[in-house]
């Protein structure tokens, strides 16, 4: 492996903003991987996660690719945008399999970017998960979307604690966002207010400069970006 910038795994890396996070740090040359249901064609690596695995067997299998890929080396930052959506409340015939989903894409894959972490990230290194700002309160139109990201903003505050077990002075960060401007979403909702939505860019420029260790939030942060006509705040919560 050859000594570049730095090194970075993206959880989800064939996503929208996973790509959009490779894309950016490849330009900066830095080594970047991708762990994804599909790979990515730009990333120097890509781990395929098997969707009919059991959580157990997810994290093994991903974990000794790691090892695999990394050898010695170890990352400078890892970037979980892994995740999904589904509504739907109590009463809608979906709600378990629609939850267990949910479970699936966001809980299962934060806390396999947690074990990772825990192994493999420097000392200084960061940790991004990703929350949502609806799921700070009750989501009863999305009960197993609010359930599966509230359990990622309780991982964020237990990974960013004394005992958590991350490597020393590294950062446990999670990003709480509403509505990213995603072609996807743009296609879903072609009649939204797209002046509230949050610009993959400005998620990424974040990463980069925490990668660069700039500007970094406090150690367990729940960050809403909150994205007004054309303008994104980032709030704490």
């Amino acid at each position: 492996m050859a000594q570049t910038g730095g090194r970075i795994l993206v959880y989800g890396g064939k996503g929208a903003l996973g790509s959009a996070c490779i894309s950016h740090f490849k330009s900066k040359n830095w080594w970047v991987g991708s762990i994804d249901l599909r790979s990515n064609e730009q990333a120097d690596a890509s781990i395929l996660v098997e969707a009919n695995q059991s959580w157990q067997e997810q994290e093994s299998t991903i974990l000794n690719q790691v090892k695999d890929i990394l050898k010695e080396e170890k990352l400078d930052g890892i970037i979980c945008v892994a995740g999904g959506w589904a509504g739907g409340n109590a009463q809608n015939k979906d709600f378990i399999k629609n939850s267990e989903l949910m479970w699936k894409q966001s809980v299962w894959s934060s806390t396999i970017a947690a074990s990772i972490a825990s192994q493999y990230l420097k000392n200084d290194g960061f940790l991004t998960l990703t929350g949502a700002k609806a799921a700070l309160e009750g989501t009863p139109g999305m009960i197993g979307y609010g359930l599966a990201k509230a359990a990622i903003h309780q991982l964020t505050k237990s990974l960013a604690s004394k005992d958590g077990g991350l490597p020393a002075d590294s950062l446990a960060i999670c990003i709480l966002p509403v509505t990213l401007d995603t072609p996807m979403n743009r296609k879903w909702m072609p009649k939204a207010d797209t002046t509230t939505w949050t610009p993959l860019t400005f998620i990424v420029e974040l990463f980069w400069k925490w990668a660069q260790n700039r500007e970094r939030p406090t150690n367990g942060s729940l960050l809403q970006l909150i994205t007004k006509d054309n303008e994104t705040s980032v709030i704490t919560a």
